[in-house]
């Protein structure tokens, strides 16, 4: 049985001490959740703040992206080795803001997973399609060149660690959220493939996670599905009241 996992991603939101004000709420919101992961994916110049506040608690830390090379000249980016130093056990990759405003392909997305994997880290890589794309009937399409090329040629312990987040891209930060059986239908489809670059025992086991405009009136209903392992939740997660009430889902 796949263990759910419930992140939230402040993208450019929060000041150190909002966030560590912020995270000494949610603490003790969530302080009896035993049965589900959960993250916060503050900016960076929070991880460090954050990783001492939530230490000893059920909170789990995250970096909201990563670069593929350890160290070096790349002026303002950010190791997996020092993603770890700060208490990071998790690092969302591919975001669709990565790709739409950055250009990050899924070959970069690969070199990251690969690198962060190697440190030890949790990625949780995200595809999805845009609204023509789903328009034009392409989202299976789009979905599936993302999985392939993005997570192919990894081994069994490796995609252990690794989450998969669906974001359709229109339903990001518009309030609009694909139905359950919509979210289902591409949960199931990215399982699928994930069968045919693994196996169907490894895909079994893989987490993905619906991303888009969740929040506490919407998430059960989709945890609801059987492949629906989770939310990847950017506004609802910027309050503690909200996140606390998408973590403690209805279960239905």
């Amino acid at each position: 049985m796949r263990r759910p996992i419930i992140a939230g991603n402040w993208k450019m939101n929060k000041t150190v001490s909002e966030a560590v004000d912020f995270v000494r709420q949610l603490k003790v919101l969530v302080a009896d959740v035993r049965d589900i992961d959960i993250v916060v994916a503050p900016t960076f110049t929070a991880l460090r703040a954050i990783s001492r506040e939530i230490e000893g608690s059920n909170i789990e830390l995250a970096g909201q992206d990563v670069f593929w090379e350890s160290r070096g000249a790349y002026t303002g980016e950010i190791s997996p080795s020092m993603l770890k130093d700060v208490g990071c056990r998790y690092v969302i990759i591919g975001h669709s803001e990565r790709r739409q405003y950055f250009g990050e392909t899924n070959e970069l997305v690969q070199k990251k997973i690969k690198a962060s994997l190697a440190m030890g880290l949790h990625p949780i890589v995200c595809v999805g399609e845009a609204l023509e794309e789903r328009e034009a009937g392409k989202t299976f399409d789009v979905v599936k060149i993302q999985v392939i090329q993005c997570l192919e040629g990894f081994s069994r312990e490796e995609m252990e660690k690794i989450t998969i987040a669906y974001e359709p891209i229109w339903a990001i930060g518009t309030g609009k959220t694909a139905t359950p059986q919509q979210a289902e239908e591409v949960h199931a489809f990215i399982r699928e493939q994930m069968g045919y670059i693994t196996n169907r025992q490894i895909s079994e086991g893989v987490r993905i996670q619906y991303g888009g405009s969740v929040n506490p009136d919407n998430i059960s209903d989709l945890m609801v599905h059987p492949n629906i392992d989770g939310a990847l939740v950017g506004g609802a997660s910027l309050k503690a009241d909200s996140f606390s009430s998408v973590v403690k889902f209805k279960r239905m």
